[in-house]
């Protein structure tokens, strides 16, 4: 896993919740912001992948950017934004493994045809024949 922290930028804001006092004052909510097309760690295709992938939470600037305000601490928030900025983008870098046409069973197939069978002849059963 690619660890790009040292790209990731930080804005602060006043937090609303518990807190007293305290969020009056202190900018304790902290939002994680990272230019995806600038990263000099990820490759073009990673890139394209996280961009396509990510593209409702990407601003119209190319930020990708994610909140915290659980913890009454900046520091803190900023350490659970920027735990969740990484757990965001190692999930949107997962490729998903094709799925392999398997053959159905002769027996499920016979199963199958037998309960039709079945279900015509009850059917059949119930006519009446003018």
């Amino acid at each position: 896993m690619n660890d790009f922290s040292s790209e990731v930028f930080y804005r602060t804001a006043r937090s609303g919740g518990k807190g007293g006092q305290n969020v009056n004052k202190v900018e304790t909510a902290a939002e994680a912001c990272w230019e995806v097309d600038r990263s000099v760690i990820f490759t073009e295709e990673e890139k394209e992948r996280i961009a396509t992938r990510l593209a409702n939470r990407i601003t119209k600037e190319g930020l990708l950017t994610v909140k915290a305000t659980e913890s009454r601490s900046q520091l803190e928030n900023k350490q659970i934004a920027l735990r969740k900025l990484l757990l965001l983008v190692t999930q949107s870098l997962v490729v998903p493994k094709k799925r392999k046409k398997s053959n159905l069973p002769r027996a499920v197939k016979e199963k199958r045809l037998e309960n039709k069978r079945r279900s015509s002849e009850k059917k059949q059963m119930r006519r009446k024949d003018w």
